[in-house]
């Protein structure tokens, strides 16, 4: 079955052109909307009040060493924040400095979203994910969250068990089928507790924000900077409902509301990507030849037959060092990771058109690659298709009955005919998650934080435009930036208006007209 939600895809378009205070008291150490604390920082102050148990990490030092350009270093972190004088884990951190002469408007702290995404990469592209006047102005600053590719990584199992994981039924039928999920979910979950270690139960997004304070006070600002996408929008909006008083400029782009339920999130997304895949289809119908119609329900009707038939009987792979078969859940990741960027919507059709005529499944399979950052060797570049699940189910937990999800797949199925049923059962894992982290959806305010400015895109697939109205609207000092158009997230994707309006904000402090849209 898909991944849950939050999958970020903005990292392969940018290569091409994601628990209390000691001293502080926050009833549930997993509540995103608790605030740390109200007292502003004085000047040169940088370990906060409230928060002295935590000195030796606020006021360590970062020892910077070239690595190709880029400067790396790796930041101190307690793995409990409850208990700061206990086990402490290291987080890649990566910086790439200002461009050309002017004065230094300080750090730029990115995420790409996941949860899973490498910030310590993503930082590496600076040129391509943020405009040539930020460059000028800020050293972009990556940080790998806990749990994600450098930053003790979360590994459940190898990458035999994970592409099966990754391949297995997303649609289960009957009861054979639905209980086959429940062991695979649990299977998982299992291995996840087995080999994960500690830092299993402290990866949830508010303890990332917590590194991400931490992370501010060593770079020496007094507020936090901050670009997030996807998933990031997520960690941002968390990082502010913890410390309003320490936001700097924010854009939280292709957003995902934190009161969203685990049900919303799934049903949601399935509408997001049938509307990006019927986008998908016009366009294949409009170049004419399309594989699978002449009209857009048609092509639309014929991709569903498509995977209905892979279900039962999968395609041929060739040049994968493992997998040899497309399988129904290969073939969803990569139709899904088209959605994610038009500028691959060729590559789905070209894919489309070698699976109907000669069960050839290999174009396809390439695409799901890309969607799992795997190889055809076999391998997987970075650990987002595991710790993804780790950070989710901190974050949002979703329930073990079998019946929630057969009314969930009845629901989705309604909303959104082709993604619905995938989505349905994606939040499985979750439900059998070895650790329950009490956590439960809330709305973050922020209230007294600096104006965040939020984005939305009109036919965004993973993060639907209304998640972003939804964002703005309960952030106290939202503002709300429309892209009217395709694909996943905004700024820098080739549209002059959103990239000029964030420009200025970062540079000029010029903060968008609330509703601007472009």
């Amino acid at each position: 079955m898909l991944s849950p939600a939050r999958r970020p895809r903005v990292l392969v378009a940018a290569m091409a052109a994601v628990i209390a205070l000691a001293g502080c008291s926050i009833p549930n150490p997993f509540d995103r909307g608790a605030q740390v604390t109200g007292t502003p920082l004085a000047t040169g102050h940088k370990v906060p009040p409230g928060q002295e148990e935590l000195a030796s990490f606020y006021n360590q030092s970062v020892t910077w060493s070239d690595c190709g350009g880029p400067k790396c270093g790796k930041l101190t972190v307690p793995v409990d924040y409850a208990d700061p004088g206990g086990e402490t884990i290291q987080l890649a951190l990566l910086k790439v400095e200002k461009r050309g002469g002017g004065t230094r408007a300080g750090s730029l702290v990115v995420n790409p979203g996941g949860p899973g995404g490498s910030g310590v990469e993503y930082a590496r592209f600076a040129d391509f994910i943020v405009g040539t006047p930020v460059r000028r102005a800020y050293d972009v600053v990556g940080f790998d969250p806990r749990g994600v590719a450098a930053s003790a990584p979360i590994r459940c199992v190898e990458p035999p068990e994970l592409d099966q994981f990754l391949g297995q039924d997303p649609t289960p039928d009957d009861a054979a089928e639905r209980q086959r999920a429940v062991e695979i979910a649990t299977r998982f979950a299992q291995a996840c507790r087995d080999n994960a270690g500690t830092l299993l139960g402290h990866v949830s997004t508010v303890e990332a924000a917590k590194d991400m304070d931490v992370l501010r006070a060593v770079l020496g600002d007094p507020k936090l900077n901050y670009l997030g996408k996807s998933y990031g929008t997520f960690l941002g909006a968390t990082y502010a409902g913890l410390f309003p008083d320490r936001v700097g400029l924010f854009v939280l782009d292709g957003a995902l509301a934190p009161d969203l339920s685990a049900e919303e999130i799934a049903i949601g997304q399935a509408r997001g990507f049938d509307t990006a895949t019927k986008a998908w289809a016009q366009d294949c119908v409009d170049d004419g030849k399309c594989p699978l119609g002449a009209t857009t329900d048609a092509v639309l009707e014929g991709l569903g037959d498509l995977l209905t038939r892979l279900d039962a009987t999968p395609a041929k792979v060739s040049g994968d060092a493992r997998v040899t078969e497309l399988t129904e859940g290969w073939a969803a990741y990569g139709i899904a990771a088209a959605m994610y960027d038009q500028g691959m919507w060729s590559q789905l059709t070209e894919a489309l058109r070698a699976l109907v005529a000669s069960n050839d499944g290999t174009g396809l399979m390439k695409l799901a690659d890309a969607y799992a950052e795997r190889t055809g060797s076999g391998d997987y570049t970075g650990n987002l298709m595991q710790v993804i699940y780790a950070v989710n189910c901190l974050d949002s937990p979703d329930s073990s009955d079998l019946a929630v999800y057969e009314a969930r797949e009845q629901k989705a199925a309604q909303q959104a005919k082709l993604f619905g049923r995938f989505l349905a059962w994606s939040g499985l894992t979750c439900g059998h998650w070895p650790i329950q982290s009490g956590a439960s959806p809330a709305k973050i305010t922020a209230a007294g934080s600096a104006p965040i400015v939020v984005i939305g895109t009109t036919r965004d697939p993973a993060t639907p435009y209304e998640w972003a109205v939804r964002l703005a609207d309960q952030l106290e000092s939202g503002v709300l930036v429309t892209m009217d158009g395709d694909g996943h997230t905004a700024y820098m994707r080739a549209n002059n208006c959103i990239d000029n309006a964030v420009n200025d904000y970062f540079t000029k402090g010029k903060i968008p007209a609330d509703g601007l849209a472009c």
